[in-house]
């Protein structure tokens, strides 16, 4: 993999571009998933982010507990009427 660089004053600053470049939409359940990763799995964090990995894997967990809290919330209310 060849690295090209450009200059920015007196620096050479290396052209970084990310493979990955959707635009994932994070809510409430992904970012408590990043807090928790941040604070109790800096290695796993560090290793996603760098990879490439996190906000995908952030924006499928966030689906995953929307889809759940649905299932509860519409299972509450059919208990309730």
């Amino acid at each position: 993999m060849e690295i090209t660089y450009h200059w920015e004053g007196d620096y050479l600053i290396p052209d970084l571009k990310l493979s990955d470049t959707t635009e994932y939409h994070i809510r409430k359940y992904g970012r408590m998933r990043k807090c928790f990763l941040e604070e109790n799995h800096r290695g796993i964090y560090s290793h996603m982010l760098l990879s490439e990995t996190l906000w995908k894997h952030l924006a499928e967990i966030d689906e995953e507990c929307n889809k759940m809290m649905d299932r509860l919330v519409g299972r509450w209310q059919r208990k309730r009427e």
